[in-house]
């Protein structure tokens, strides 16, 4: 399974949605990387996604988008094979 990284913040309901629906899908280990706390991740993140919200989530070396972009990728079939590509 590919490693799965997270761009999130202490209090995101997006967040926790999608961290939900990974665990889900049989994701044991998501890396957090808080945005909140760290003002250069920040930067980082909106300098590689060209976004400013979280959650930003990258499978492998793959930027799923957000929440909604995850849930999308999930309901047409593509999460799985996504998650196992390695």
């Amino acid at each position: 399974m590919l490693a799965v990284k997270m761009y999130t913040t202490a209090v995101c309901p997006y967040c926790v949605r999608a961290k939900q629906l990974l665990k889900a899908r049989g994701v044991e280990h998501i890396e957090e990387i808080r945005i909140d706390t760290n003002p250069q991740e920040r930067e980082r993140m909106m300098e590689t996604t060209g976004r400013r919200t979280v959650p930003q989530i990258f499978i492998g070396d793959t930027h799923v988008g957000g929440c909604d972009d995850l849930m999308a990728l999930d309901a047409r079939g593509g999460l799985l094979p996504l998650l196992g590509a390695a």
